[in-house]
């Protein structure tokens, strides 16, 4: 009998399985696909290598400005897919070799928990365990009510595409099709964006999903609010999408990107009594323990954290309802590099702050290198920062991120009520 039974190979599994092997106990780790899960195999890791690679057209584009000549260019999304897959399976050879190196027994299969302590792989073999920990994430959504839906892709077949579409249609506005539409987008290919609602990335920042859609429509993208899509059919090549509002198109490839869901499916855990939630996901308290005492789950299979949460968490309107003498910051501008390159996008900057206690309670950004600023101002408001403080650090120039710190008025005060 193991002290430990991991199903599931991603981030939390295979660091957990790792850590307790590493600590003595005797763990196995089962897992149906690859090790590293969504964000080393079909998620973060791939997608920022795609998202680099689609930048490079804006950059010769933009480097013309600054003198250069730019020859005739070519993008081989072939090559692309080799070098991107060598480099995801280096990364997952890593994670298997570490696993191994601490001892940990790895079972490829799927899972389905028989008892409290048994763990099938596949119908064939079975395991014992002491403890057993469920971390087999989530897996993108389907939409039933859509006659032909299955002839849609998801994020997980775009990394599988061997030829680069000239025509996409993306169902959802969330940061996953945001992202991958806007990958399409800057390689060349034509791009609708279909979603029901009025703006994207619902739950984010009003504000910053006013400013997004502007700049999703300067690199072309299509975008298409307040509508649905009625039916998908496949019509010689092509996939003709019949939308809500009586329009139609003729697309070479059809991604959904409606949400995701806890992949619990086919894991047995009603039959031991486990009942899941709503979303489908394994309640567990806060020390990720579900009702079976010796049965634990973390990462996306409990729907506990995910970005949109996390953002919601920080937005104006939250903010206000505890805080409601708020101070708002907000700046739009063009970067330096922008102003050689003529290219009319801007970066967007925010800051929330009390003023009651001149603390920093939220930032939101859009734009190059953002992404490395969230990283440290999240240190900042984990250390409880506050405006003051800012105003007080020298300004690093020229950089874009001295905005931070040279905000010094208001753009909106809200009174106490």
């Amino acid at each position: 009998m193991f002290d430990l039974i991991v199903v599931g190979g991603g981030s939390g599994g295979v660091r957990a399985a790792r850590i307790a092997a590493q600590y003595g106990a005797s763990v196995a780790l089962i897992e149906s696909y690859r090790l590293g899960g969504t964000c080393v195999i079909r998620g973060c890791v791939p997608k920022k290598l795609m998202v680099y690679a689609s930048r490079f057209a804006s950059e010769f584009e933009a480097a013309k400005g600054f003198g250069w000549t730019v020859g005739e260019n070519h993008f081989d999304w072939g090559l692309l897919k080799v070098n991107r897959d060598a480099e995801v399976a280096r990364l997952e050879a890593i994670y298997r070799r570490n696993l191994e190196n601490a001892g940990v027994v790895i079972h490829q299969g799927h899972a389905r928990i028989i008892d409290q302590f048994t763990v099938a792989i596949d119908s064939a073999t079975t395991l014992q365990g002491k403890t057993i920990l469920i971390a087999t994430g989530a897996q993108a959504v389907n939409d039933l009510s859509v006659q032909g839906y299955e002839l849609c892709i998801d994020s997980n077949a775009f990394f599988e595409m061997e030829r680069q579409p000239r025509r996409v249609l993306v169902h959802g506005a969330g940061y996953i099709a945001l992202e991958l539409a806007s990958v399409f987008r800057h390689l060349g290919t034509e791009v609708q964006v279909v979603y029901r609602g009025e703006k994207v990335l619902r739950g984010f920042d009003d504000e910053l999903r006013t400013h997004l859609e502007s700049e999703l429509r300067l690199t072309g993208l299509k975008l298409m609010p307040d509508t649905g899509i009625s039916q998908i059919r496949k019509d010689s090549d092509s996939l003709r999408v019949e939308l809500s509002n009586g329009d139609a198109s003729e697309v070479d490839c059809v991604l959904k990107a409606i949400g995701r869901k806890p992949n619990t499916d086919g894991l047995g855990l009603e039959t031991i009594g486990i009942t899941l939630d709503r979303h489908g996901a394994i309640p567990v308290n806060t020390y990720s323990q579900t009702v079976i005492p010796n049965i634990y789950a973390v990462g996306d299979v409990t729907n506990r954290v995910n970005l949109t949460p996390m953002a919601i968490r920080e937005g104006e309107e939250q903010a206000l309802a505890r805080y409601p003498a708020l101070d708002v910051y907000s700046t739009h501008f063009r970067t330096m590099k922008a102003t050689l390159s003529g290219q009319p996008s801007k970066t967007f900057m925010k800051l929330l702050v009390d003023r009651a206690s001149d603390r920093l309670l939220g930032f939101h950004a859009l734009g190059p290198d953002t992404g490395e600023m969230v990283q440290l101002m999240g240190v900042a408001l984990q250390m409880k920062v506050t405006k003051s403080a800012l105003d007080a650090t020298l300004a690093v120039h020229p950089t874009a991120a001295e905005e931070l710190v040279t905000m010094r008025q208001p753009t909106r005060r809200y009174a106490l009520a």
